[in-house]
């Protein structure tokens, strides 16, 4: 069993990878922006859709005109936020991001707020970037789009299993989706608008059923007002969402770390700020109808290449590739920031170790089951998923800014006032974001991560006081250097059998103070005959038979300890358990595991050893 399991494992995840080789796995910049950038890039497939989701409920057609100065009003963030995480990586070279910056620079308590900020976000990317490509994919094959959720999770799991297998490969499967999405969509931007420019395309038909469908047949819920301009660019800040991801994997990269990083987030940025762009200004002009069966980005795709052609497919396995593929960047920063959250003692210690593959595969596993979880309750819905979306972001957006502007003043380092600066005006930016998201969004699911983040926060603590609980109680203490063991063992046998003979020499070895074999008998017959046939075998150790008519040889086993304990209290008892080890995996379902279930049951005896003697048969 043990082998095949083993021979799948290397099928599915690859070769274990040395720790020594870690180095080997760092990543160039062109591979490093497929991991770390994806998910900001891919944000531009959806957000401007996001933006019309609040806008033409209430203004209808008219909302594409608000498209542009909105669109620019977030790249004018986005410009601000790049600036101030290229200060973070130049300080803290060593990764970590908004929770290292915050608990180094606020204290334990925002760090840890930080830190369950980000990872409720990116739990969250996962979910929107799957449900997104999801969408993408069913806008172009009718028959899937009653198949949503269960095409998601197909996809999930496929991208958990690509990252499990390291991060050096997931990057040069994600390369090419990342590039041809970026190729595609430039295209798709230049030549429609060049074909608006000259005429030869001009404002597409409006869609009145698809229209009547958003705006309850054409009745407009009202006229725009601050607080609906607020939740559509609180919708189209959704952007950014990614931007914080290089800061917090710094040390993928090749050396020197932070320069490559720090040059992959200057490219994310302009990268993302001429697609976000381009899509508002190439929407303003075609003004396709925001539709609940189509996204945006295929309505234009069919416009501009046309609905038959090669290039509209493309463009639309492309989109799906990035938008699914972009889930990657939380796959590649969830993990590690998980991992140094762990090392501090604030979360399982499991995250914090690496698999096979170098990857620390327990943060993945956990990712993809919180992601699944979301993906299934909000039934692959972007629009229902991504008002819980921005919270988490630009909670860590502003502490991680304001970390940054208490480390330029602690250090006051070359050129700090300038940092310092840009730091502070991304806080204030960022803050006045966050502001505008609790307030505008807050009933539409708002409410959740504000209410999960400071439950995350507290589970922190708890996991904390748990370990320093541990340490204190498995402290070396005065005495205990002196302390003389007595050992009281008991071999659980069936019988005068090989396996029964074999733990009982090697109970012998241990030279114990008392030692006696137990075994547990359905009726009086049954026990004549294992005394007469443990007496002719002259093993030369007592045998302690006991009759059970309940079938469950556990209760009274642990029954007999508790009077052997009290019969030689301050003893250790050990409790000897033979077992006989076939070869064949199926061979072991042909036996029961009885032995398994006492040994889960006296795990929590006190003051009990349990050893397992095997007897392997040829």
């Amino acid at each position: 069993m043990r082998h095949a399991y083993s021979s799948f494992k290397r099928v599915l995840l690859g070769r274990p990878i040395a720790t020594s080789a870690a180095s080997h796995e760092r990543v160039s910049r062109t591979v490093g922006l497929a991991i770390f950038s994806s998910d900001a890039v891919a944000s531009s497939a959806f957000a401007t859709q996001e933006i019309l989701h609040v806008l033409v409920p209430v203004a209808g057609m008219a909302a594409l005109g608000y498209l542009t100065p909105m669109s620019l009003l977030v790249v004018v963030l986005l410009a601000i936020v790049v600036f101030s995480y290229r200060q973070t990586i130049h300080a803290y070279p060593n990764g970590g991001g908004s929770y290292i910056v915050s608990k180094d620079n606020l204290g334990t308590l925002p760090g840890l707020v930080a830190g369950a900020s980000l990872l409720v976000d990116y739990t969250l990317t996962v979910a929107v970037s799957i449900a997104a490509g999801t969408a993408a994919i069913t806008s172009a094959i009718d028959p899937l789009r009653d198949h949503a959720v269960a095409t998601s999770v197909v996809l999930l799991a496929g991208l958990a299993l690509a990252n499990l297998r390291g991060l050096r490969e997931s990057g040069r499967l994600f390369a090419p989706p990342t590039y041809g999405y970026i190729a595609i969509m430039s295209l798709l931007i230049g030549y429609g608008l060049l074909r608006t420019v000259f005429g030869d395309l001009g404002p597409l038909p409006v869609n009145e059923a698809a229209l009547n469908e958003i705006t309850d047949n054409g009745a407009l819920l009202g006229g725009l007002t601050l607080f609906l301009l607020m939740r559509a660019f609180s919708s189209g800040a959704i952007a950014l969402s990614g931007v914080e991801a290089i800061s917090n994997g710094v040390p993928a990269f090749r050396p020197p770390e932070s320069k490559h990083a720090a040059t992959v987030l200057t490219w994310t940025g302009t990268i993302l700020a001429v697609l976000f762009c381009g899509v508002a200004a190439l929407a303003e002009q075609l003004r396709p109808t925001l539709s609940e069966d189509e996204t945006i980005l295929s309505i234009m795709g069919r416009a501009v290449f046309g609905g038959n052609s090669v290039l509209y497919f493309v463009l639309q396995f492309f989109t799906a590739a990035i938008l699914i593929l972009s889930a990657n960047t939380a796959f590649a920063d969830f993990p590690r920031l998980s991992a140094v959250i762990a090392r501090d003692g604030f979360m399982p210690r499991q995250l914090a170790h690496r698999g096979d593959r170098l990857a620390f595969s327990n943060g993945i596993i956990a990712l993809a089951v919180a992601s699944a979880a979301l993906l299934v309750a909000f039934n692959a819905s972007v629009t229902a998923l991504v008002p819980l979306f921005a919270v988490g972001l630009f909670m860590s957006f502003t502490l991680s800014q304001a970390g940054m502007v208490v480390h330029h003043w602690r250090l006051r380092e070359p050129h700090w006032r300038a940092g310092l600066g840009v730091n502070a005006l991304g806080a204030a930016a960022t803050a006045v974001v966050l502001v505008v998201i609790l307030v505008s969004k807050f009933t539409e699911g708002a409410w959740i991560p504000t209410l999960v983040i400071p439950v995350i926060t507290l589970a922190f603590l708890g996991i904390h006081r748990h370990y320093d609980w541990v340490a204190e109680q498995i402290r070396t203490r005065p005495g205990d250097v002196d302390e003389v063991v007595h050992h009281t063992v008991v071999v659980l046998v069936a019988g005068p059998t090989r396996p029964a003979l074999h733990a009982v020499r090697y109970a012998q070895a241990m030279r114990p103070d008392h030692l006696f074999a137990l075994t547990v008998v359905q009726d009086g017959e049954r026990r004549a005959d294992v005394e007469k046939a443990w007496d002719a075998a002259g093993i030369g150790v007592p045998l302690h038979v006991i009759e059970d008519d309940y079938r469950d040889f556990t209760v009274p086993i642990e029954a007999f300890l508790t009077r052997t304990d009290a019969r030689w209290a301050g003893d250790t008892l050990t409790v000897v358990i033979p077992e006989f080890v076939v070869h064949r995996w199926w061979e072991h379902l042909l036996h029961n595991q009885s032995a398994l279930m006492l040994k889960a049951r006296l795990l929590y005896r006190r003051n009990t050893v349990v050893i397992s003697v095997p007897w392997h048969i040829d």
